[in-house]
């Protein structure tokens, strides 16, 4: 690792344009390439770069990345203060405080920071029971790391830090001896998925594979809501991942649960997440079946089969990553929501969700309305809902996830 301490005295004086230096000044987190308007030298990952406005007075300060578009992540705007460890340690303690409420609901995996949105942009780290991984979207955070295990560990009762890379930061650390997907830092060796609480209900995760940080933490809420809607239901769950959704389904009093996915690994942990919660005799009593293939191939084989559920709940991969892709990514969420709405039952409830955050909560919602009216169904919007409280949105792209929860029947 490097030598944190000399890292930390580099500084890379910074000039922007006028546009860039407006955004910073009004505390958007990041500044792209082309808002640099003039820097001292060349920087490498991980410089702190100070950032002065057009009267030469200090503007801001943040981490440099040389190998992104975003240029420099903004850490702190105002008044000069010292970057270092001790810094990140009480930005961090700082975070994890806001989330212990959630320890109170029976509940010991949440997000401890998120990024941008609780000012330590590029840097994500998510709780497992006594585990904390730690995503990194940029290299810059790299030479500062050190200071991030070491504010973790002292936390929280930590046991154990993971390290899981962005697919961009992996591309760079390719064949680095230094850093790699799933590294332990600090803690035990680990080689299994770990257990946390969710709600009361046992999950798996696997820490060191499994997407984003190996659950997806930002849907808890969503799949409490899902829980209460599930009784007496045949429930049908698509891009089902570990299970989540279905478990909770289960918990809720579905008659049965089918967990649609891709990934036959994924379906297998969604199996053993069921056995996790076989004492709850709702879940015990629940049928639960896995189908692995396409989502969109799978819904069509159902629907030509006649298949029917009382729910049926979408929540997709991003499809929109790019401002480019919206447009396409609005079609596809229109695919699957009419392939969805032709094994709802009428009526029926049907989940949709969406994560890209190119969509916006209001484009969502109109693809929802439209596709099902166009299908000739009668629409009726319970709930929409947005982020949990530990992933909260601090500026607009921040904001990526969106859920809709509507009555449906025929026309």
């Amino acid at each position: 690792m490097l030598n944190q301490q000399d890292h930390s005295r580099r500084r890379l004086a910074v000039r922007l344009h006028r546009g860039a230096e407006r955004a910073v000044a009004d505390g958007h987190p990041w500044v792209f390439a082309e808002g640099i308007r003039q820097q001292r030298h060349e920087g490498a990952a991980g410089d702190l770069a100070v950032m002065f406005d057009r009267n030469n007075r200090f503007l801001a300060i943040g981490l440099y990345d040389p190998h992104s578009p975003i240029r420099i992540r903004v850490l702190h705007l105002g008044e000069p203060e010292t970057i270092d460890g001790e810094w990140f340690a009480g930005r961090i303690g700082a975070a994890y405080q806001r989330r212990q409420h959630l320890l109170d609901q029976e509940t010991t995996a949440f997000r401890v920071v998120h990024g941008e949105n609780d000012g330590l942009p590029g840097l994500v780290v998510d709780r497992y029971a006594q585990n904390m991984v730690v995503k990194l979207y940029t290299t810059a955070w790299l030479p500062h790391l050190q200071s991030v295990v070491d504010a973790l560990a002292s936390i929280g009762g930590t046991t154990r830090v993971v390290l899981r890379l962005s697919r961009a930061v992996e591309r760079i650390l390719a064949g680095s001896p230094d850093f790699r997907e799933g590294q332990v830092l600090f803690g035990e060796p680990l080689t299994d998925p770990v257990l946390f609480q969710e709600n009361g209900l046992t999950f798996e995760a696997d820490l060191l594979r499994g997407q984003k940080t190996g659950f997806f933490l930002d849907q808890r809420e969503n799949r409490a809501r899902v829980e209460r809607l599930s009784a007496g239901r045949a429930v049908l769950n698509v891009f089902a991942y570990t299970g989540g959704f279905s478990v909770y389904a289960a918990r809720g009093g579905a008659r049965s649960v089918t967990s649609l996915d891709v990934s036959v690994p994924a379906l297998a942990a969604a199996e053993r997440n069921f056995e996790h919660n076989r004492t709850n005799d709702a879940v015990a009593a629940a049928e639960h079946r896995t189908v692995a293939g396409d989502a969109f191939e799978v819904l069509r084989a159902m629907a030509m089969r006649r298949e029917q559920f009382g729910m049926v709940i979408l929540d997709p991969p991003a499809f929109a990553k790019a401002q480019a892709e919206v447009e396409r990514a609005l079609a596809t969420y229109a695919r699957i929501i009419r392939l969805g709405l032709s094994v709802l039952s009428s009526p029926g409830v049907l989940v949709a969700a969406s994560c890209s955050s190119r969509i916006t909560a209001d484009a969502f919602r109109r693809v929802v309305e439209d596709t099902v009216r166009t299908s000739g169904r009668s629409l009726r919007v319970r709930e929409q809902t947005g982020h949990p409280h530990d992933h909260p949105i601090g500026f607009p792209e921040g904001a990526y996830l969106k859920c809709i929860y509507a009555d449906v029947g025929a026309v």
